[in-house]
């Protein structure tokens, strides 16, 4: 029963789990479309190349190559002799264009994180001032029901509005 209440209470505020899930898929989505084709790109390299295909395919090809450099093949003349210079720069180029393109994909990923975070912020901040005007109203009636809350330190210390400044300065001490 106190569920149906609690969910009831959430309908009234339009809050629902699932508008809350639907908020933050749609600003991946938004972040999704605003998206460059350098970016595209990005997130299609590193979803394709970030997988055990891609890494069995590349060990399959160094495998071969080396094989035909050290053992010769009819038809196919040696072409990259011990120690093998030809594929360490071939490794070497495609190492530097996966990893530039995976910083990309992560920076995007990251910006969509940091708004994420920054959305969970205001609305924490939301719910804390919610919540700060929920207690004083109860607090009100219990006063008007003649019951003394003013022995209390710790419902003193709620009704007081968090200040966000506070916890902004707090957090930068912290953090230098």
């Amino acid at each position: 029963m106190p569920n149906k209440h609690i969910s009831f209470l959430a309908s009234l505020f339009g809050e629902t789990e699932e508008s809350r899930k639907r908020i933050f898929r749609s600003i991946k989505a938004k972040a999704d479309a605003k998206r460059t084709m350098t970016e595209k790109t990005a997130d299609w390299m590193t979803s394709k190349f970030g997988s055990s295909t891609f890494l069995w395919l590349n060990g399959v090809v160094f495998f071969v190559w080396i094989l035909v450099n050290v053992f010769p093949v009819n038809g196919i003349p040696i072409f990259d002799p011990y120690p093998f210079i030809l594929l360490t720069t071939v490794v070497s180029i495609e190492a530097i264009f996966l990893a530039i393109f995976v910083l990309i994909s992560q920076n995007r990923t990251a910006k969509v994180d940091d708004l994420r975070e920054e959305t969970h912020l205001q609305l924490n901040l939301i719910s804390e001032k919610e919540v700060t005007k929920l207690i004083k109203m109860l607090a009100l009636l219990l006063e008007k029901q003649g019951i003394d809350l003013s022995q209390d330190p710790e419902l003193h210390k709620m009704i007081r509005p968090v200040s966000e400044e506070e916890i902004e300065k707090r957090l930068e001490r912290e953090i230098l």
